[in-house]
């Protein structure tokens, strides 16, 4: 059995926690449906049940049990996902994806950290931000070069703006 003291905890869960809140931070500036709370408290229960798995498993080891804690917190995390997606009948659009696909991150992040690897935590944070944030410009960019059209990006700058 593995027995973490008191601060290594405090760090894994604290670290859960404002990973996923960070991640939710980018969502709700963004005007999205999932924010810091939402993703912050998926991070720090997905944290949490992991720690509870490494507790009841051998040290040093991620046990059987605590891959099938893991594997359930991934499958159930789709569900939370899902209810994120919404699809728009009168235009028939499906949005919500990135929220989606950042809650599912935030999910993983708090297994991380409940497993205490955090290079893996940092360097995933970091390439989150960076597709969060410059993301939609690459992709209009390079959907440019490769010869799409815009109407797809200048229909949705439109409709941000309230112009339809």
């Amino acid at each position: 059995m593995m027995d973490l003291d008191w601060p290594e905890t405090l760090i894994r869960l604290g670290v859960a926690t404002l990973a996923g809140g960070a991640i939710g931070l980018n969502r709700d500036l963004h005007g999205k449906p999932i924010g810091l709370k939402t993703l912050g408290i998926v991070g720090l229960s997905t944290a949490t049940v992991v720690l509870l798995a490494l507790q009841l498993g051998e040290p040093g080891k991620i046990a059987d049990a605590t891959s099938r804690v893991i594997q359930g917190i991934l499958t159930g995390i789709g569900f939370l996902g899902a209810g994120v997606i919404v699809h728009e009948s009168e235009q028939f659009r499906v949005r919500g994806l990135t929220s989606a696909a950042c809650t599912f991150l935030a999910a993983c992040l708090g297994v991380v950290c409940g497993a205490g690897h955090w290079k893996i935590v940092a360097v995933a944070i970091a390439l989150a931000f960076a597709l969060l944030t410059i993301g939609h410009r690459i992709e209009r960019r390079l959907h440019r070069m490769l010869g799409g059209t815009d109407e797809a990006h200048e229909a949705e700058i439109r409709e941000r703006n309230g112009r339809r």
